[in-house]
């Protein structure tokens, strides 16, 4: 495994933990400060279609979202299990940056014990390589379907 490859996994799989164990306050600092998160379906990231159901841009939106959902929103109280495919890792246009593209599959239990698939797609991850650790400068998460069943608070 060559070091880019390795340093995307470790960015992703820190992500995943974090994102599972509810520290969500971790989530803008997996971005770098002008980074983008995104959750698009696969038909309109397919067609090019700029609709999405989540478009934060710069880490000061993701931490007004985590703001929201800790003091404002209101939704089911879960807990996410993240399964996700080794990332396929390309370097990118930029020196220092690479894409990565990651199958992942979102596990969701509830306060009653049921767990059921929540969300399926993959991470389109545009990774910045070139400070003291990796930093997601794109996360697009496309969604196998339109939508998800449940509620879309946290993160995928």
């Amino acid at each position: 495994m060559n070091t880019a490859h390795a340093q995307v996994l470790d960015l992703q799989l820190r992500y995943a933990h974090a994102v599972d164990d509810d520290a969500l306050e971790q989530w803008p600092g997996f971005f770098t400060p002008q980074g983008r998160y995104r959750v698009i379906p696969r038909e309109n990231h397919a067609r090019g279609l700029p609709a999405c159901l989540i478009d934060c841009q710069g880490v000061a939106m993701m931490q007004d979202r985590v703001v929201s959902l800790r003091t404002a929103n209101i939704y089911n109280i879960h807990f996410d299990r993240h399964l996700m495919s080794p990332p396929l890792v390309a370097p990118a246009d930029g020196d220092g940056l690479v894409r990565a593209r990651t199958q992942f599959l979102v596990i969701q239990s509830d306060q009653a014990g049921v767990s059921k698939p929540f969300a399926a797609g993959v991470y389109l991850d545009l990774v910045d390589l070139r400070g003291p650790q990796p930093l997601f400068a794109e996360r697009t998460v496309v969604l196998d379907s339109y939508g998800v069943q449940e509620l879309l608070a946290t993160p995928i």
